[in-house]
């Protein structure tokens, strides 16, 4: 049998040459996308940045308020009392209506404020911007209030009472402003602490009663005359009363002087 013949190795393939770095460039080149192009109205954007700047000139609310370069703002507070003061007096009480978040630049001036109308203030600062501040006021009234209870019938004493100011728009009529005006005299129905008090719940306390005995005097330029009587009603100092003179037997009319004592003839 033929022996068979003996396979010849083929030869190994030559190295390829590593790539030129010009190659590398040329491919990448050629993978990377092409730019867009971006079309942007330089008109329209500057339209846009001057309609920024009027609105925070006039002091509309923005989602980015122009910020100092230290980052501060003008506090709320400095606002609202600058709102507050171009309507304040005594017999009113102003509100002023402020977003506890709103940012304003930091004025290096004092704030100045208008009244623009009752319900509407102007608050600005020189040379920079300004704001319309909604505004409430209420009128007020200075009343007499019993800061203690006080029973029916029983003298009101000074220490129960004090001078308050409140709406006067929820006031009854006449009430009193002078503790003067109560002190002494008697409430018709028992006083509550905090009540307002008017001329309709109080009386004055009696300086005379029905049936008992008074001093009756009469005269003038330079005499007197005293004579024993008696009380047909209650009254109180200043008030007129009937009065009986027990020598004559006489019904006569008199004013109360003081406790006991009542001066006719006049």
């Amino acid at each position: 049998m033929a022996r068979p013949e003996a396979l010849t190795p083929l030869p190994a393939p030559a190295p390829l040459p590593p790539p030129r770095l010009h190659d590398l460039v040329r491919i990448v080149r050629r993978e990377r996308p092409s730019p867009r192009t971006l079309h942007v109205d330089v008109g329209a954007t500057r339209r846009g940045a001057l309609g920024v700047a009027v609105g925070l000139f006039l002091g509309f609310g923005l989602a980015n308020p122009l910020i100092a370069q230290d980052g501060s703002f003008q506090t709320v507070e400095s606002i609202r009392a600058a709102a507050e003061s171009a309507l304040a007096s005594p017999e009113a009480r102003v509100e002023a209506s402020l977003d506890p978040s709103l940012r304003m630049p930091p004025c290096p001036h004092a704030l100045q404020a208008q009244a623009l109308s009752a319900v509407n203030v102007e608050v600005s600062c020189p040379e920079g911007w300004r704001l319309f501040v909604p505004v409430r006021v209420q009128r007020v009234q200075a009343v007499v209030v019993l800061n203690a209870a006080v029973a029916p019938g029983e003298p009101v004493p000074a220490s129960a009472l004090s001078v308050e100011t409140r709406d006067a728009a929820r006031l009854g009529a006449a009430p009193l402003s002078d503790p003067a005006q109560a002190v002494g005299q008697t409430l018709r129905r028992g006083g509550r602490a905090g009540q307002v008090l008017t001329r309709a719940d109080l009386t004055a306390v009696a300086a005379v009663k029905r049936g008992e005995p008074v001093a009756l005097v009469a005269g003038g330029g330079g005499f007197e005359v005293r004579m024993a009587g008696r009380a047909l009603g209650d009254a109180a100092t200043g008030e007129v009363v009937r009065v009986e003179n027990l020598s004559s037997r006489r019904v006569l009319s008199g004013v109360v002087a003081a406790p006991g004592e009542v001066r006719v003839g006049r």
